[in-house]
């Protein structure tokens, strides 16, 4: 098999020219009802999108503390699969699990240094 070489932006398209002529024919009606009935790639459900728009918020609170998944979820008292869920977007966040991750990215040193545990007083 010959190895082909392309310039950037040489590269040709999947698609022939007639279906690029059809697919600049349609209204956006159209298009848009073409993407409703593609059995391969169903719409998003508003659930799917809630998730996802939390798992991005957790991910870069995370990202912004510089620590992996593991660190922050140690340092910050959470279970680390459920962080990576909530990251992935499998399972939204609850209210309270929200919160907490909005002070974090507001202070998470203070938030690290109130988790440390008290130290012991001899009476």
């Amino acid at each position: 098999m010959a190895i082909v070489r392309y310039k950037r932006g040489e590269v040709p398209s999947a698609m022939t020219p007639e279906e690029w002529a059809r697919l600049e024919a349609m209204t956006p009606e159209e298009i848009e009802q073409n993407a409703l009935d593609d059995p391969d790639n169903p719409p998003s459900t508003d659930e799917e999108l809630d998730r996802a728009v939390a798992g991005r918020f957790v991910r870069q609170t995370r990202e912004a503390t510089g620590l992996s998944q593991d660190k922050f979820a140690e340092r910050f008292g959470l279970n680390v699969s459920r962080l990576r869920d909530w990251e992935q977007g499998r399972y939204l966040p609850d209210s309270f699990a929200m919160a907490f991750l909005r002070v974090i990215r507001k202070d998470p040193l203070y938030v690290a240094e109130a988790l440390q545990p008290e130290p012991a007083t001899s009476p």
